[in-house]
Parts: structure tokens; sequence; C-alpha cells
């Protein structure tokens, strides 16, 4: 059992090497990711931000959860194109007829979406601290905080591994990340929802989007969460269990 352990972890580790490669090969990947979020973030707060009223004085802490969110799903969205540029390619059957573990090769590109995601949330961060973002969070607020991205990144990236492993067209890897990006606008990521019609109110509190955004907002602002958090953990891990499932289905039909 653990020559078995070893081995797995060995061939994970070859797999993250070679795909963690070929993102630092094309940084332009990490940079377009980033830049878009940051832009948005620059047109909310300083060309919308005096028309919107999100009951705070420093817009940026309002919005800087849901920029965090979009920058994610824009991110995975790669995850799926590399993973069907493989599939195309034939590299998962070529490296599937060497003696390595089955699965290395797809949590390889996983564990790189984890890594890649999780430099460009720094970096659009550390823009947010130069545009006025505080926080009276402490370690632990902070490391929650860290928790939940983390756990967002993984239900998307496995999402995006259905994708990327399914798709017959470029076009249709990268598609599936278009409604999540769109998801935060109809959430209280930009505005509160009590602004909002009734029927959008309805659905906006009660999507997946919202639950997180006002759980890292809570923690942010050093405020209590209530049970924001335990709806967004469920979200969460609700969906990461079920793509992992339809993600390994599919994994295992290709192969």
């Amino acid at each position: 059992m653990e020559t078995v352990k070893n081995h797995f972890f060995n061939d994970l580790g070859v797999m993250l090497g070679r795909s963690m490669r070929h993102i630092i090969r094309s940084v332009d990947t990490i940079i377009s990711v980033t830049i878009m979020p940051i832009a948005m973030m620059l047109l909310f707060v300083y060309v919308f931000g005096g028309a919107i009223q999100a009951g705070t004085d420093n817009y940026v802490n309002y919005l800087l959860p849901g920029i965090l969110l979009i920058a994610i799903a824009s991110g995975v969205a790669y995850t799926s194109f590399r993973l069907f540029t493989d599939v195309q390619r034939g590299i998962f059957q070529r490296f599937h007829s060497m003696p390595i573990s089955r699965s290395t090769l797809l949590w390889g590109h996983v564990l790189t979406s984890l890594v890649s995601n999780a430099i460009s949330l720094v970096v659009i961060i550390g823009v947010a601290l130069v545009m006025g973002f505080r926080s009276s969070a402490g370690i632990l607020p902070w490391l929650a905080v860290a928790g939940i991205l983390v756990l967002f990144t993984l239900a998307l990236t496995w999402v995006a591994a259905i994708a990327g492993l399914s798709a017959k067209t470029v076009d249709g890897a990268s598609a599936f990340s278009y409604p999540i990006i769109f998801l935060p606008f109809i959430s209280s990521a930009f505005v509160p929802t009590e602004s909002m019609p009734t029927a959008v109110r309805v659905f906006a509190e009660n999507q997946p989007v919202t639950s997180i955004v006002e759980a890292i907002r809570a923690l942010l602002a050093g405020q209590p969460v209530g049970n924001e958090i335990w709806v967004a953990l469920a979200w969460c891990v609700g969906v990461m269990v079920v793509a992992y499932f339809f993600a390994m289905r599919v994994h295992n039909k290709r192969v």
C-alpha cells in the first residue's frame, strides 16, 4: 500500500511539473486572467462606484469578493482548454500506455489550476490594496477566506475538467465558463440584492455566489459570518463532489 501511494505521488509530481511548465512558458495566460478582473474592479470603483448605493463608503471593500470569484471563473477556462488540447493531441492515451497512475495527469491539471489562480488572486488583492481596500480581519478569518476560495476553485476546476474532456471543439471547452462568470452580476457581489426586482432578487439570494460573497465579505470585515459560511461551504463541497464524480466518469471513458 505504501509503495502504491509513493508511486501515485511521484507520478503526480511529474504531471504537476509538466503542467506548471506550460503555465510558465505562457505567462500571458495568468496576465490575461488577472487583467480582466482588475479592469472590471477599476471600472466599478472609479466610474460606477459613486452611483452605486452599497451601504458602505469604501466600495472596493464591498466589491473585492465578487471580483475574486470572477477571476477564478475566468482562470478555470484555461484549465478546460489545456485538458481539451491534451485529449486532442492524444496525450492522455500516450501517458496511460506507460506504467503511471491513471488519474495523475488529470490531477496535475487540477493542482496547476489551484496554483495559477492563487497567483492571480494575490495580484488582484495587491491592486485592491493600492485602490484603498482595507481589512480588519485577523489571521484566522484570512485563512477561512483562503479555504473558501480554494474550495471554490476546486469545484469550478472539476466542472472545467468535464468540459475539457468531453468537448468537441475549443470553443465548447471554454464556453462553460461564460454563465459562471455572469453569475456574480446577479448576486450581491456588486449591489445589495434588496435593490433588485422580486424575481431577480429571489434568484440572486438563492444562488451559490451570493452566499460565498457574503461569507468572504463578512470575514474580511471582521464581522459575524452567521450561517452564510456553512451555506457557502455546502455549495462549494456539493458542486465539487458532483463535478468530480462526473469528471472521473468522462476521464475513464476517454482513456
